[in-house]
């Protein structure tokens, strides 16, 4: 492995590298192992919510079966022609109907299927700067149908699994459903969670609804309210970062917030962590009197209430969000600040929302709509979205030689509204990972004033 000798005869410190190149040695198509009898999947009103974006994931594996990559790519193939039985819609394609709605097309078309070999060490690997060292190198650009994955063997042995796939599809919750299974049938046990598409769950209420709740007319918007884009030139620089946020600076920062708090509520750690970073990214406003806004994911699943929606594979998601003065945000307690945060979290959070929000999605059919935070939330100020991967199966994605030394979501989705995403750390001690796509100059605002709370991804925090 490459390291930098320093003149103390220290410990060498690993040289992370960016700029490796990537040799893609064979693609394919791998399909369903049984015939899928090829039929339509319509969209859910909640699926329509979402719009042509492209998810990636990523795993690293620090060792490869006995048999080397050639064994790895060859259990993955087979794990995931038998896993495509029961997860058909990844092995579709989207297409347009006649109405300009996206419809799956379940025609088993297969998935892309990529090998590849990485002139680079695991541990040379600089994931803090995931756009630089993983983005299009070792997480697929997805050209066709749903689901692209590249296999990568290392220098060192290693072997980094990467997937992209459509977001209109799948939610963060129905991937991990996906993966699990994959990561079963790949050593060969019968999977544990079947998925379920019955659209019927998230129908909406008959007769049509004729008017929808006006709340709901702030939260989302329809596209062709969207302004025109703006020219290259003009556009913002957003940037991905991975960072460390230890167990202990968690549990200081819900402390702080419940101390100064309202006291009729006990914030989360994920509520105190949002209005933490809530308070640093409204500092990079220009202007004190703009608002800058906060938008959390909510799934739905278990607001919607029927035990089957835990297998439903598809979008269940909802983003509440508030809005607030930069110098509201900047002179009030981290307590009030996660009190607000809870309460447009709580509108979101409950099983009228969802029923009411598939609604407003028909009334507005078929103009294409979206959550008004992604579209146009940074328009006045800084603006931010977490979401919630806290649930990600990091350690349950074992494709037979043993669990990943570390995984990621890498989601640079466009918008001039930050995206986070805090994920569970594999060292099992209660840390996070959180992955960030952000403007530039929040994310040095970000190191700069709170260093001891995001810490750069080192691999030393998982190996």
């Amino acid at each position: 492995m490459g390291s930098i000798a320093n003149e103390n005869n220290e410990t060498p410190t690993p040289l992370l590298i960016s700029g490796f190149t990537v040799t893609v040695v064979k693609k394919e198509l791998v399909a369903a192992a049984l015939p899928v009898q090829e039929h339509w999947l319509p969209q859910s009103n909640l699926d329509l919510l979402v719009l042509p974006l492209d998810v990636g994931v990523f795993f690293c594996y620090s060792t490869a079966p006995a048999g080397g990559r050639d064994a790895a790519v060859a259990g993955l193939k087979n794990g995931l022609a038998q896993v495509l039985v029961s997860y058909y819609a990844l092995a579709g394609e989207v297409v347009m109907s006649s109405s300009g709605e996206p419809e799956l097309l379940c025609n088993n078309r297969g998935v892309e299927f990529s090998e590849a070999y990485a002139d680079v060490e695991l541990r040379e690997l600089d994931l803090y700067k995931p756009d630089e060292s993983v983005g299009g190198k070792l997480v697929p650009r997805k050209k066709d149908g749903v689901l692209a994955v590249q296999v990568t063997g290392l220098r060192c042995g290693g072997i980094m699994v990467g997937c992209s796939f459509d977001h209109r599809i799948a939610d963060a919750y129905s991937f991990n459903m996906f993966l699990v299974s994959w990561a079963e049938s790949a050593r060969s046990e019968p999977i544990s969670v079947h998925p379920s598409f019955r659209r019927s769950l998230v129908n909406p209420r008959h007769p049509r609804p004729l008017s929808s709740n006006p709340i709901l007319d702030d939260m989302y918007i329809p596209v062709s309210s969207l302004p025109p884009p703006s020219s290259s030139d003009d556009r913002p620089t957003l940037k991905s970062r991975i960072y460390h946020v230890k167990s202990e600076e968690l549990v200081k920062l819900q402390d702080l917030a419940n101390t100064h708090g309202n006291k009729k509520n006990r914030f989360s750690k994920l509520e105190s962590f949002c209005a933490h970073l809530w308070k640093l990214v409204a500092k990079s406003a220009r202007k004190d009197d703009v608002v800058s806004k906060l938008g959390i994911v909510v799934d739905g699943r278990s607001r919607l209430g029927d035990q089957m929606m835990r297998a439903y594979f598809g979008n269940v998601i909802s983003v509440p969000y508030g809005g607030r003065r930069v110098d509201e945000l900047d002179g009030s307690s981290l307590g009030q600040v996660a009190g607000w945060a809870h309460e447009f979290l709580e509108r979101g959070a409950n099983r009228e929302h969802f029923v009411e929000l598939i609604d407003w999605v028909e009334v507005h059919r078929p103009e294409p709509t979206m959550p008004e935070i992604v579209g146009i939330g940074s328009a006045e100020g800084p603006a931010l979205v977490v979401s919630s991967g806290r649930g990600f199966p990091v350690s349950r994605v074992d494709f037979g030689w043993g669990p990943p030394t570390f995984g990621s979501y890498h989601f640079p989705w466009g918008s001039t509204a930050g995206y986070v995403m805090p994920m569970p750390s594999p060292n099992g001690e209660g840390d996070w990972m959180v992955y960030m796509y952000m403007l530039k100059e929040q994310l040095e605002l970000i190191e700069r004033e709170a260093a001891s709370v995001f810490r750069p991804f080192t691999w030393d925090y998982v190996v």
